[in-house]
């Protein structure tokens, strides 16, 4: 079991903890996950690890309410503890100093990317952040990535916050002014699916981390299965970052609505 050392709350239904877990803050990499589960008969649940403090043996986890699942560990309490968690789970994040790199995040998919994003500036790269959501309250962390960016966008769909506009219109202008080597881009499924698209007209490489369906974390179950370049691979094992030029997402759109 994995106790919870704080809990605060980014809004009404995004909630970041920080739960001791000090094996996996110390193998922990940019872009590895945990799977979670509360309660005995609780369903397993992956999320990506935001941060890790190897010395005091703690990860953090952003966690947005959806279901079932979500609200039953947002409703937990400082002291409260988490059934069961497996990890450092998926492949560890390519870092190397590629040049300029933009790291597009949407929603709680910043929380993911932070971490991306401090490991590309401390290789060298130049390192431009486009932060997006639907408005001001939804942006998170946005102090912390700052702090290892060149450049900080924001665009929010209403304009409260930063410029109105969707992610992909601050991506564009990034690439319209200056070369951009890599684009990382973490979010919705429908936003890497369009961020995708944009980066491929204009031939930037681009890395997707995917957030499929997942039961066991081994590649066993084959509920996280996506094509990629016409291939059958496993989320929890191959990636979870994929080419995003070479990913069905359409056929991923489909799959994710298999609970609904």
């Amino acid at each position: 079991m994995n106790k919870i050392i704080a809990k605060e709350n980014f809004s009404e239904k995004v909630v970041r903890f920080e739960v001791e877990a000090p094996l996996i803050a110390k193998s922990r990499k940019a872009g590895h996950f945990v799977i979670v589960r509360v309660g005995k008969k609780g369903e397993r649940v992956p999320y990506t690890i935001a941060a890790a403090n190897p010395q005091a043996g703690t990860i953090t986890l952003v966690i947005q309410r959806v279901g079932r699942s979500s609200e039953k560990i947002c409703q937990l309490e400082v002291g409260d503890y988490i059934t069961d968690m497996v990890g450092p789970l998926g492949k560890a994040t390519h870092i190397e100093n590629f040049g300029t790199v933009v790291c597009a995040g949407g929603g709680v998919g910043v929380a993911p990317m932070l971490p991306i994003i401090e490991a590309m500036k401390k290789a060298g790269n130049r390192v431009i952040s486009v932060l997006a959501a639907r408005t001001k309250e939804l942006i998170i962390l946005e102090e912390q990535v700052a702090k290892y960016s060149d450049e900080v966008i924001i665009m929010t769909d209403d304009g409260s916050y930063g410029e109105k506009g969707l992610i992909t219109q601050g991506v564009e202008k990034v690439i319209q002014r200056e070369k951009v080597d890599l684009c990382v881009t973490i979010g919705p499924a429908i936003m890497m699916k369009f961020v995708a698209q944009l980066t491929k007209k204009y031939e930037v490489p681009t890395l997707a981390s995917l957030n499929t369906i997942m039961v066991d974390g081994t590649g066993m179950c084959g509920a996280c299965r996506v094509t990629v370049g016409g291939k059958t691979k496993f989320v929890c094992i191959d990636g979870p970052e994929f080419d995003a030029h070479q990913v069905d997402f359409d056929e991923m759109l489909m799959r994710l609505k298999a609970y609904n």
